[in-house]
């Protein structure tokens, strides 16, 4: 069994609108949608949870009601951090995989999703990411390089990001006070287990601040 996570909760402080990036309209759908739609729509999928701040949880309903959508949706709110929210979503299910996904990255394809899931017969952990095309180097916190990385071997990580449930809840459980960690691959390696990267593509980008609109919008009229 499968579960969708879309993740919603968050500040948008980058977005700097004094609104959630996610309900951000794009040709009268809100950005959270485009995301709803797809897992909607897969027939891997069994049910959808999206996380959201407790003040939007009203807002999050009147979406959700008024797509007709075929699967059960619950809405869990989510908490400070972002692995607060997956961490409070998570526990309210018992499916076998979840497959965890940034609301705000209205791009998503089914293809990313089945491969994903796809994968788990292999690994605990799935992610989609794409080659980096710039050289990557690792500064000190006086900016100083210190390091150097192989360009063939840098990937730059996105979302949809698939898991073996328990699994992930086990290492969040070891890991939740670490405040280094930004995504849900890093809380699995940390737990000495592989995580496989499937290859996306560019597209498949995150609404973070607002000059990302207009990218945005350029790629949904394309699609």
């Amino acid at each position: 069994t499968v579960t969708a996570i879309i993740l919603a909760a968050g500040n948008s402080v980058r977005y700097g609108q004094n609104k959630n990036k996610n309900l951000e309209l794009v040709n009268d759908k809100t950005i959270l949608e485009y995301s709803l739609d797809k897992f909607n729509s897969n027939n891997k999928v069994n049910d959808i949870i999206i996380t959201c701040k407790e003040s939007e949880k009203e807002l999050i309903q009147s979406i959700i009601n008024k797509n007709n959508l075929n699967k059960n949706v619950k809405i869990v709110i989510g908490g400070a951090t972002r692995q607060e929210s997956v961490y409070n979503s998570i526990t309210k299910t018992d499916s076998d995989i979840v497959i965890i996904h940034d609301g705000a990255r209205p791009m998503i394809k089914q293809s990313y999703i089945d491969s994903c899931i796809d994968e788990m017969e292999n690994f605990k952990g799935v992610t989609i990411g794409v080659k980096s095309k710039d050289t990557i180097k690792i500064a000190d916190d006086n900016g100083i390089i210190r390091q150097t990385t192989n360009r063939a071997n840098t990937w730059i990580i996105q979302t949809p990001q698939c898991f073996d449930r328990k699994c992930l809840v086990s290492a969040h459980e070891k890991f939740k006070s670490d405040p280094t960690i930004t995504d849900d691959c890093m809380i699995l390696e940390k737990d000495n287990k592989t995580v496989k990267i499937i290859l996306g593509d560019y597209s498949n980008i995150k609404l973070t601040t607002y000059d990302d609109l207009n990218l945005v919008n350029e790629f949904l009229k394309q699609n």
